[in-house]
């Protein structure tokens, strides 16, 4: 199993600078990657560059980024420019994001999602690989000047066609909080999806929230990313089985982040994500192999633990 390491600012109370302390501790324990996750607070390509003047060696990605809001030859040249102050391999991570992200803070339409991710992701694969003179797009007046980022395409997917988008064209498919039995489900639909079009499967990468050895704090913060889920597709029918019915019904609601943590169980934490003392995290992370997963992209908890130098230190020392 390969691990990374998600640098993401959070939208709670928690610092605006605590991807950049993320992403130092992540450098300093040598981890190879970390992923500048975007949302309201930060954008992405101004995070990797961030990280990348305040570590040493760490590769990047930027990312996911939502393809409603960012076009690919930007998303390149986003990805070219990190790469050149940094000097560094920069790889970039497409996703749909959600209406509530894109008409909510973007206020742009999102509009056939699926489809924009997919022309995104095809225009991407040649951007990312131009040479320096080439013409920035055929028949532009302007050449190319930086180098090739140098990184993987990644595309975030859950549905079947984002799937199929992730095994046209892209280096790493990447799921968020899932359990290892949705891997399983997931890693054979990219596997067929690959085959349809004669292509190697990418490799299939996770985000996932990690708490070693948790306090109530860091609990609550696993349990706070979760929540967010609770009405989604795919997910609220998995929480239900799982005798979380209550927490989805008020979610559906509206009730706020608060209500639905303390109506969590802290075992739902268990299911979508590696939460617990060490040998817990360890069993659940062979559980996430044996389903398909070659990567996890560790979303450290830091409530309680800034930096999320605790659970980083203790992932580092057992594998």
């Amino acid at each position: 199993m390969d691990f990374s390491v998600v640098a993401v600012a959070r939208e709670d109370d928690s610092p605006v600078e605590e991807p950049l302390r993320v992403a130092v501790v992540a450098d300093r324990l040598g981890y190879r990657e970390v992923w500048a996750g975007e949302g309201p607070t930060w954008d992405s390509f101004v995070l990797a560059a961030a990280i990348g003047r305040a570590t040493e060696r760490v590769a990047l990605t930027a990312g996911p980024v939502a393809v409603s809001v960012r076009e690919p030859f930007g998303i390149a040249r986003g990805a070219a420019s990190v790469a050149a102050v940094t000097g560094r391999p920069v790889g970039v991570a497409l996703g749909t994001s959600s209406k509530r992200v894109v008409e909510g803070v973007h206020g742009v339409p999102r509009v056939r999602p699926a489809a924009a991710m997919d022309a995104s992701a095809a225009a991407l694969r040649v951007h990312l690989h131009g040479k320096p003179g080439e013409p920035i797009v055929p028949g532009s007046v302007f050449p190319r000047r930086l180098q090739p980022p140098g990184g993987p395409l990644t595309v975030a997917a859950f549905g079947d066609r984002a799937i199929a988008t992730a095994a046209a064209h892209s280096d790493r498919m990447l799921l968020d909080i899932v359990s290892p039995e949705q891997v399983r489900t997931l890693r054979a639909k990219l596997t067929a999806a690959a085959e349809r079009v004669g292509r190697t499967p990418p490799t299939l990468a996770s985000w996932l929230p990690a708490a070693v050895d948790p306090d109530p704090e860091s609990l609550a913060q696993v349990l706070r990313s979760i929540a967010g889920y609770l009405t989604v597709p795919g997910y609220s029918d998995m929480f239900e089985a799982a005798g979380f019915g209550e927490a989805v019904e008020l979610a559906r609601t509206g009730a706020d982040p608060g209500t639905l943590v303390r109506a969590l169980p802290a075992a739902a934490a268990d299911m979508v994500g590696l939460v617990g003392d060490l040998d817990a995290v360890r069993a659940r992370v062979v559980e996430y192999a044996e389903a398909g997963l070659d990567e996890i992209a560790l979303v450290p908890a830091t409530a309680g633990d800034p930096g999320g130098e605790r659970t980083l230190t203790a992932f580092r020392q057992a594998w």
